[in-house]
């Protein structure tokens, strides 16, 4: 087990939570009281079994190879503290790239969702304003028509009362003189100038 774990931590009474000061002082100084709060709450490990246990014996020969019995177990449990320690931070590496990996994978997917429901809605827009053009033109093809048609039949129209107005006037005069003559006859009209 790494030396994080052995490090174990209790969460800070509700009572603290509720009192007003307590929010205020956090507001303030969230480093300190949070070092404070840390030194209040936080749980030692047992003390290591080598701590205190060196008797001194009365040979000087046997004391030194107590001490490096004692150095050699030391550097042996620093040595496994230090592997752990690695080994946990290699881990918690690989964890950390493993997250920003699926992070990264999870940001692209959704750009790729955006992009496609962009796409999608440009693709929709554009049918839809090729919908309203079609019809825009559809209407202005009809109204073209319709005038064309109104334009055909007013002209038709005049046209027939231009005949009428002929055919009553061929009625009513007796002698009937054709326009290109109708010059002619005025002049010879003013000419004459013989009373009726």
């Amino acid at each position: 087990m790494s030396l994080s774990r052995h490090l174990l931590r209790r969460a800070p009474p509700p009572a603290a939570s509720l009192n007003p000061l307590f929010h205020l002082r956090n507001a303030f100084s969230t480093t300190t009281t949070h070092h404070i709060d840390h030194q209040r709450n936080h749980e030692f490990l047992p003390p290591d079994k080598y701590l205190s246990s060196w008797k001194a014996p009365k040979d000087p020969k046997e004391a030194q190879a107590k001490l490096a019995m004692l150095r050699r177990e030391y550097g042996k449990k620093v040595k496994a503290v230090r592997k752990e320690y690695i080994r946990e931070m290699e881990f918690q590496k690989l964890e950390k790239l493993k997250k920003d990996e699926a992070k990264k994978e999870a940001l692209r997917i959704a750009s790729e969702q955006r992009k496609a429901a962009k796409e999608a809605e440009k693709k929709a827009k554009a049918k839809e304003r090729e919908v309203a053009e079609e019809e825009f033109r559809q209407t202005l093809l009809k109204e073209r028509a319709q005038k064309l048609e109104y334009w055909r039949m007013r002209t038709k129209q005049v046209e027939e009362k231009e005949e009428e107005k002929n055919e009553l006037l061929r009625r009513q005069s007796s002698v009937w003189i054709n326009e290109a003559d109708l010059e002619k006859k005025i002049l010879e009209a003013i000419v004459d100038g013989t009373p009726l």
